[in-house]
């Protein structure tokens, strides 16, 4: 089974590339089209700004073969900033506009009683046990890099959240598209098996 994992320049690729692998997958590192939508699934990672993100896609013509591969059925998950550029806006650096796939917003941490990033190892809260995502999962630790969150305008696109000074949205999911906030190919255990499953849906 082919998954791709999208080249655009702002990706963690060779860690999530090294992940997939060791799960039994072939990883393939792309920016073409034609082998992304050929690929049995699509992972989207990211690591940066949001604003420069949605610009290098829209370079490379890629936010249309995203919104195209979900569109289709097509199993697709977004990692961290990944995960933020499958929503509708951001107000990281100024007011950016998404990929529209999932409805809903990108915020700064508010801060204050809690450092920004929010930076480290935190639980997860399933909101969706039975969700085939979390099939013979328990909650546990996994780890976090980020200083923007993602506020959902559906609340059933909500699968788990955690806690930093508030409930912050961790993972979600609607149809075959879903986005995980935090880094699973460098969570553990867990952060595995949660990658494990979603290519199993593949």
């Amino acid at each position: 089974m082919a998954i791709a994992i999208v080249d655009y320049g702002m990706g963690n690729l060779h860690s999530v590339s090294k992940a997939v692998e060791r799960l039994g997958y072939q990883p393939l590192v792309t920016g073409e089209r034609e082998e992304l939508l050929a690929a049995d699934g699509i992972i989207l990672p990211g690591v940066g700004a949001f604003g420069d993100a949605m610009e290098q896609l829209r370079e490379a013509s890629l936010d249309s073969v995203m919104k195209e591969a979900a569109e289709s059925g097509k199993p697709l998950l977004g990692i961290c900033l990944g995960m933020q550029l499958l929503f509708s806006r951001s107000e990281e650096h100024g007011k950016y506009e998404g990929l529209d796939i999932l409805p809903g917003s990108v915020v700064r941490f508010a801060g204050g009683d809690y450092k920004v990033p929010h930076m480290g190892w935190n639980s997860l809260q399933f909101e969706k046990r039975e969700h085939p995502l979390f099939a013979g999962l328990e909650e546990g630790h996994v780890y976090f890099v980020h200083s923007y969150h993602v506020l959902p305008e559906v609340q059933a696109d909500l699968l788990a959240v955690t806690d930093y000074g508030q409930p912050v949205t961790a993972i979600v999911g609607r149809g075959s598209v879903y986005g995980m906030q935090f880094h699973p190919e460098k969570s553990g255990e867990l952060g595995m098996s949660l990658l494990r499953n979603f290519l199993a849906l593949t």
